[in-house]
């Protein structure tokens, strides 16, 4: 599908107040929250694809899950003494209804065309076994107190999940214990279609989108800009290789950032590695089953899988229409890219990252068989996951989809060893002048507070008169809970959020008393 945006302003080589590289959700929700601060300010876009939104931000190269940790189990962890600490799941509830004040705000005026890229779908956690059902039990209790979480329902009764998700059930058997909770504010997100629309807007408001384009190095003049040598991709390129000098860098190129940052040579980026994790989907579009299931199903990790491999039977809205999707199944390749290279993974190797990249594989040794066991994995035996989810599930009726590459982040921890993190990184210049965000998810789903981090870290001198037209846009920066009557097309309003003790315990006046704090 093509974006409506198209190319125009200035000769490729001219000065340009912000360069963004990478035409994903990132790059966009960026350039957006720039416009809206600096109008002024020229904006150009580099995408080496011939669309925006073909990789990690592509419909169905992610789960398209609203992460607002209604229903993700990796978000609550287990403490030793069995309690369930939610102070994760809170902060992303909270980063993901920004992002949703953040479009209903650009939908209201208009810079979003419409509401398509986003619909309601419950979020559900399903679980087997009575180990797994006292955890879901503990983990519904804990969550309930709290504001964000207060309309959770959970059951144990197979005639009330069967209501919720008939193709849960369904001939499943009757002794098997099983739990489920369901959360009917959940979304599901076509991020392909929110980024594509982002572009358009900031294409109508003055930014330039060069497609085919690809950002090959950076390197940093002697008057504090960055030179960026790029390649045109086209067949019918007249000049092959240009450069552009830029104020200001935002490497939003998914898998592409790691290399990138590491080609501009910034101290902060030594230490970091990625560790490249691809996957697989199966789908159906068969309207029988479409019609029995309305909600993304999130299950729990096998032993040693990483969050981003968490079993779910999803519903998807792409485009319009109505598909299931489940998965997914964990692959390996060296690429960064989904339409990358092959030696990418090599080719990221540094002296200074070789003992992160060594230390974090020897910690995470459970990780490793789990990949292996996954690609050796015979397709039958894939196809039972399904099927624990889905008993009458029958491969006539699902094909299999390559997901995007996602690249895990290696870094160095306080002692110095490679740890491998699951979440995102934001990596910046000492000066601000260049900055790139790593990692997978919940990444997209929490753009928004993401990119408002970058603002902060980036521009500290201007932050302060921004911070106002920040909390226009989303009122719960500076704690202001959203107008409901405001949001129908996101879901119900969140209301404001006091900050959790290390117990999990609310208090309402430490929450009121760092308001100034927040952003």
């Amino acid at each position: 599908m093509t974006s409506t945006a198209t190319t125009a302003g200035a000769p490729t080589g001219a000065d340009v107040d912000v360069v963004l590289i990478g035409g994903g959700i990132m790059s966009a929700t960026l350039g957006t929250l720039l416009q809206q601060l600096e109008p002024s300010w020229s904006i150009r876009i580099y995408e080496r694809l011939d669309d925006v939104a073909q990789e990690s931000s592509n419909p169905w190269n992610n789960a398209g899950t609203g992460h607002a940790a209604l229903c993700e189990l990796n978000y609550t962890p287990e403490r030793k003494d069995g309690s369930i600490d939610i102070s994760k799941a809170v902060a992303i509830n909270e980063q993901f209804e920004i992002s949703r004040e953040l479009w209903q705000h650009l939908l209201a005026t208009g810079r979003l065309k419409d509401d398509s890229f986003l619909s309601r779908t419950p979020h559900m956690t399903f679980v087997r076994g009575e180990k797994n059902v006292d955890y879901l039990r503990r983990r519904y209790e804990t969550l309930r107190v709290h504001p964000l979480f207060r309309d959770l329902e959970y059951s144990t009764d197979r005639a009330t999940v069967g209501r919720w998700a008939p193709l849960l059930t369904s001939e499943r058997d009757a002794d098997e214990p099983i739990a489920a909770t369901r959360a009917t504010s959940g979304t599901d997100v076509d991020f392909g279609n929110l980024t594509r629309q982002l572009v358009d807007g900031l294409v109508a408001h003055g930014a330039e989108l060069k497609l085919q384009h690809e950002v090959k190095s950076l390197k940093r003049t002697k008057d504090g800009r960055w030179r960026l040598r790029v390649k045109d991709r086209s067949w019918n390129a007249r000049t092959r290789t240009s450069t552009v000098t830029a104020k200001f860098v935002f490497v939003g190129a998914g898998g592409g950032a790691l290399p990138l940052l590491q080609s501009a040579g910034i101290p902060e980026i030594k230490g970091f590695g990625g560790f490249p994790i691809s996957g697989e989907f199966l789908r159906t579009d068969n309207p029988e089953l479409v019609a029995q299931h309305h909600a993304k199903v999130y299950g729990k990790a096998d032993v040693g899988a990483p969050p981003m491999s968490v079993p779910h039977l999803d519903t998807r809205v792409v485009d319009g229409k109505t598909y299931l999707m489940f998965g997914p199944y964990a692959g390996f390749s060296p690429k960064y890219l989904k339409k990358g290279k092959y030696l990418g993974l090599i080719t990221s190797l540094r002296a200074n990252n070789v003992t992160s990249m060594l230390g974090a594989g020897l910690k995470n040794l459970d990780l490793t068989q789990y990949l292996v066991g996954q690609l050796m994995a015979a397709p039958e035996t894939k196809f039972q996951a399904l099927q624990q989810f889905m008993p009458t599930a029958h491969p006539k009726d699902w094909e299999k989809l390559t997901a995007g590459q996602r690249v895990q982040v290696i870094k160095r921890d306080a002692d110095g060893k490679g740890v491998l993190q699951f979440g995102t990184e934001i990596v910046t210049g000492a000066e601000g002048s260049i900055a790139g965000l790593l990692g997978a998810s919940p990444g997209a789903s929490t753009a928004a507070s993401a990119m408002v981090d970058l603002l902060e870290r980036c521009f500290p001198w201007r932050f302060t008169k921004w911070r106002a037209e920040l909390a226009s846009l989303m009122p719960s920066l500076d704690g202001v809970p959203a107008d409901a009557s405001t949001i129908d097309a996101a879901g119900t309003a969140i209301p404001e959020t006091p900050y959790l003790h290390a117990d999990g315990v609310l208090d309402a006046a430490v929450y009121e008393s760092q308001a100034d704090s927040r952003i």
